[in-house]
């Protein structure tokens, strides 16, 4: 879920604007719509989900190149309002720190293509999608935050969810048989990679929310031109170094690949309108339909029916995160408010 790790930086972004907050609040009480923000925040999951299906689907089309072109849709739409600003796109002081941002978030989303491509859909975007969680680990050893007895709980369901999904033999064993399902991975060379892409990408990204936290003061499109352009070459230099670098093939491909680039540009810019109109913790809870999309595409497109172990560990990962958010949330709401009373046991240490 490597479009999250944008979400404070849109919104801390926009906020900052005259007149783009007002325009979206106005919307919302036109449409007289309350849930509007996290019905939003549905339609970037289908936007992103469908990327994933693209990537998934795009059999002849290496995934390193795909990812390059997923970063053209975060590059345009930050470079003209970076231009507008009149921001310094590469300001010092922050120059280390942008461009370590920029090499693990692009690593972290290469790795989630590749995971994509070599795991079963719903299983490696569960696994993706507990980024972050993981995040108080590296808040607690590169920030000294507290690390507390929920964060603990929810790291351990999270572990426990990925253990389910991943399998190991080394846990479970070797499969007495050989189904349908592995049979139709083995002619795509699923190995242990697939699962290990998928766990990198997480531990990827969920250091680029630590990098997020000390770039704060920057404007958000500083941080996405900077981060665009970047993926943009070293996505070329890793495609030209493996011999990847050539066009999809006219027809289907060709257009699926433009496709893929429309569907990035609008689920990021979706995701940005939804934390305009609604807070970031209904809206991460409101990102979990990426999952349910991942195991409806799964089934509709690839005939893969998830296992009893993955349906498990999905659950749990997803308990996760939403708990986390919902933390989030009641941190962010007025002491005295009745929302903030009601999740108070998720505050205890």
């Amino acid at each position: 879920m490597p479009e999250n790790l944008e979400l404070h930086q849109f919104v801390d972004g926009f906020r900052r604007g005259d007149t783009s907050i007002r325009l979206i609040t106005r919307l919302k009480a036109t449409l007289n719509c309350p849930y509007l923000g996290i019905i939003l925040a549905t339609l970037s999951s289908l936007f992103f989900s469908l990327c994933s299906v693209i990537v998934k689907g795009l059999v002849d089309v290496n995934p390193m190149e795909l990812a390059a072109f997923r970063f053209i849709g975060v590059l345009l739409p930050a470079v003209p309002i970076a231009v507008y600003t009149q921001h310094p796109v590469f300001p010092e002081g922050k120059r280390v720190i942008l461009l370590l941002r920029c090499f693990m978030g692009t690593t972290g989303l290469m790795l989630s293509f590749y995971a994509f491509r070599h795991m079963p859909l719903a299983d490696a975007s569960v696994i993706i999608f507990s980024t972050p969680v993981f995040v108080a680990i590296f808040a607690r050893v590169f920030l000294k935050e507290h690390c507390s007895f929920f964060n603990i709980v929810t790291i351990v369901l999270t572990l426990v969810g990925v253990v389910l999904i991943t399998r190991p033999p080394f846990v479970f064993g070797e499969p007495p048989a050989i189904s349908l399902e592995t049979e139709r991975y083995a002619a795509q060379n699923y190995d242990i990679w697939g699962p290990v892409a998928a766990i990198s990408s997480t531990l990827f990204g969920a250091n680029v929310y630590i990098l997020l936290r000390t770039l704060k003061g920057l404007h958000f499109s500083v941080i996405m031109t900077n981060f665009g352009a970047f993926a943009l070459i070293y996505t070329f230099i890793v495609c030209v170094s493996i011999g990847a670098i050539c066009w999809p093939a006219c027809g289907r491909d060709r257009w699926l690949v433009v496709v893929l680039g429309i569907f990035s540009f609008l689920g990021q810019i979706l995701l940005t309108l939804s934390l305009q109109v609604e807070q970031a913790g209904p809206v991460a809870i409101a990102r979990c339909a990426d999952i349910v999309f991942a195991f409806i595409w799964q089934i509709m497109f690839f005939g893969e029916t998830p296992t009893g172990f993955s349906l498990l560990g999905a659950l749990l990962v997803v308990s996760s995160v939403i708990l986390t958010a919902l933390k989030k949330w009641a941190l962010s709401l007025p002491r005295e408010s009745t929302g903030r009373k009601r999740l108070r046991y998720l505050l205890l240490d």
